[in-house]
């Protein structure tokens, strides 16, 4: 099989680690027989030194004429105090996720006996969870505002609003998952007291 991978290297350790991965995925092509070619997308800091944003016009268009996507990692201490959304990288985290529809960030956690000894929860060796989070609704997408009060001085606000269509995508999700692992599943929110929480259950 051919496939074409975008490959976002980022910043930081982020080329490392996508030039490690390249390695490892050239080794699975040639002992199975697969073949990847690769192409090269500007995003994050990097991309604001070269061409002044950090999610450059036509980044979602060339990830999507790919097969997948290899992301690195974006932002430094470096880009980290821009008041300028452009200029920021983790406006182009944002922007590619909505995008490309990206939802569900995946988040293992499992205890491997090498590192037993630095886990406190090292007693239980049979840790192996999956956390899933939802990525492309909330606070960070909400309407932002700031203003001036009478008595506190000025104050922010960050709208978090969910629609029952991102729950319940976050929802099958996790069942899917559940269904291929321990069958089991648990909800973490603040129903009792969030609004947001409660969307898409009643």
């Amino acid at each position: 099989m051919d496939y074409k991978i975008a490959l976002i290297k980022g910043d930081g350790i982020g080329p490392e680690v996508v030039g490690e991965a390249v390695k490892v995925m050239d080794a699975i092509g040639e002992k199975f027989g697969h073949t990847f070619a690769y192409v090269d997308v500007l995003m994050g800091g990097c991309a604001i030194d070269a061409v002044g944003k950090s999610y450059p016009e036509g980044t979602a268009e060339q990830c999507r004429a790919c097969d997948a996507v290899l992301l690195g990692a974006v932002g430094g201490p470096k880009w980290g105090h821009a008041t300028d959304p452009d200029k920021r990288p983790e406006t182009a985290l944002l922007s590619i996720r909505k995008d490309l529809g990206l939802y569900a960030n995946l988040r293992p956690a499992a205890l491997r006996p090498a590192l037993a000894d630095s886990c406190p929860l090292k007693r239980d060796k049979d840790i192996d969870l999956m956390i899933v989070r939802e990525l492309t609704g909330g606070v960070y997408f909400g309407k932002r505002d700031r203003y001036q009060t009478e008595d506190r001085g000025e104050e922010a606000s960050d709208l978090m609003a969910y629609s029952e269509k991102e729950i319940e995508h976050i929802g099958r999700r996790g069942f899917e998952l559940a269904r291929l692992r321990g069958k089991k599943l648990a909800s973490v929110d603040k129903a009792n007291v969030l609004e947001t929480s409660g969307c898409g259950a009643r």
